[in-house]
């Protein structure tokens, strides 16, 4: 399986590496091709712990981990690796103290090249790359799995390949997974039950900045948020949206696509309808009151923070079938939330329905229900504030991947963290 892997994965990268190299701007294209082909400068004199977090959601997840990681184990550096642009910008805006790179490419040579000289990996969610697994594994290096999860869909499609899923699990050292839902699931798909560590969920313990963007405060209308948007959510949003105009018609729609590669598609969705809007990149400081009833979130990882200005947010990807983005950043600042009928990625967000957290809705019935909460303050704060508590009541994750980073079944694998452990 491993050969076939491989060539399938040359073959593919073959054909799509121009694609991918030209798709980049020109200033990064240098150190995306550099760094996928493994050539990333380590200091031989210091010792690394290296964390991969795919894009935006999971470096924000893992923000809080890396700084208790600093503080505890300060003789590390930390090496943290993105698949996405836009999670490197997120990671460069975040930490100026971690060498923010690249994943290589699967292929084993690029990853031994990259990563023979670290001394711990630990893999954000459940990132099942065999060459990377294999290569770093027979490096004696010790991987850990950390805010796992394994969705229903995924669940099916790995149990069609048990034994090579088997193969791959056998590598980790620790498999730390959200629930054990997500345990049974890997159980099932053959892992070491000693292996298996609930663990909870990494991003309830968010790390966001505690003020809102200055614009933001210069918001008028009372404010909804569309985060993380996909397509084609923001045209029906944006229906939706209309129809509120009818009866509120002092409200601010702000619409933040979830891919900064679709921000010009969504800004000419609002041109063809013919509606006047503003777009974040350009409001400046110079601006007085923002009376517009449409705005384009325009900005890379600014989206968190902004939550900070709604009165209502909409939980974007949960309108199609998707599995909806993260509904804790709107939590952290205790807003209400409002989600379409997928939202199936956060198994969580049960609890936040059952205690009126959250709402539910087709998007059919959105007007009316956005209508509902604009109209009924004490009902918005009143969600909001059932949030917050469902978020605070979660936290901790961090520190029990921290407990497992220091205890000795890692230490052992290791000389350097068994002194650290002792």
């Amino acid at each position: 399986m491993f050969i076939f892997y491989t060539l399938f994965y040359l073959v593919s990268l073959i054909l799509l590496l121009p694609y991918e190299f030209f798709k980049r701007k020109p200033s990064i294209r240098s150190k995306w091709l550099k760094e996928k082909f493994g050539i990333i400068k380590l200091n031989n004199n210091k010792n690394y712990i290296w964390i991969h977090a795919v894009s935006v959601g999971e470096v924000n997840a893992v923000i809080p981990l890396i700084k208790l990681i600093q503080k505890n184990l300060p003789q590390y550096e930390i090496i943290l690796s993105t698949i996405t642009d836009t999670g490197q910008a997120v990671a460069n805006k975040h930490f100026k103290d971690v060498l923010i790179t690249y994943l290589p490419f699967d292929i084993s040579f690029f990853i031994k090249r990259a990563m023979s000289s670290i001394s711990l990996l630990l893999i954000m969610e459940t990132e099942l790359w065999p060459n990377l697994l294999k290569t770093v594994g027979n490096l004696s290096v010790p991987i850990v799995m950390i805010n796992g999860r394994i969705s229903e869909r995924s669940f099916k499609g790995y149990k069609k390949i048990k034994p090579f899923i088997k193969k791959l699990l056998t590598y980790y050292t620790y498999l730390c997974v959200q629930n054990n839902v997500y345990a049974d699931r890997l159980y099932e798909l053959g892992a070491e039950k000693d292996k298996v560590v609930v663990m909870g969920n990494l991003k309830f313990d968010l790390s966001l900045c505690q003020k809102v963007p200055e614009w933001t405060q210069r918001l008028v209308y009372k404010t909804v948020i569309a985060g993380s948007t996909h397509k084609p959510e923001e045209e029906l949003i944006i229906n939706a949206f209309i129809g509120v105009l009818k009866r509120q018609p002092q409200t601010t729609l702000i619409i933040a696509p979830r891919h900064p590669e679709r921000f010009k598609e969504v800004e000419e969705i609002l041109k063809t309808r013919g509606i006047s809007y503003l777009k974040r990149s350009e409001i400046d400081h110079s601006q007085g009151a923002i009376l517009s009833n449409f705005i384009l979130l325009d900005a890379i990882g600014e989206l968190a923070s902004t939550y900070g200005s709604c009165d209502i947010a909409i939980m974007g990807g949960s309108f199609i079938k998707h599995g909806g983005q993260n509904p804790l950043e709107p939590a952290f600042w205790g807003k209400a939330i409002v989600c379409g009928p997928h939202m199936e990625n956060f198994y969580f967000i049960n609890e936040f329905y059952i205690k009126g957290a959250a709402l539910s809705c087709k998007m059919e019935n959105l007007t009316d229900l956005l209508i509902q909460l604009l109209t009924d303050k004490d009902k918005r704060l009143e969600m909001g504030r059932k949030a917050r508590e469902i978020l605070e009541s979660n936290m901790g994750a961090k520190d029990r991947v921290m407990d497992v980073i220091k205890g000795p079944k890692i230490g052992d694998r290791t000389k350097k963290l068994n002194k650290i452990s002792k």
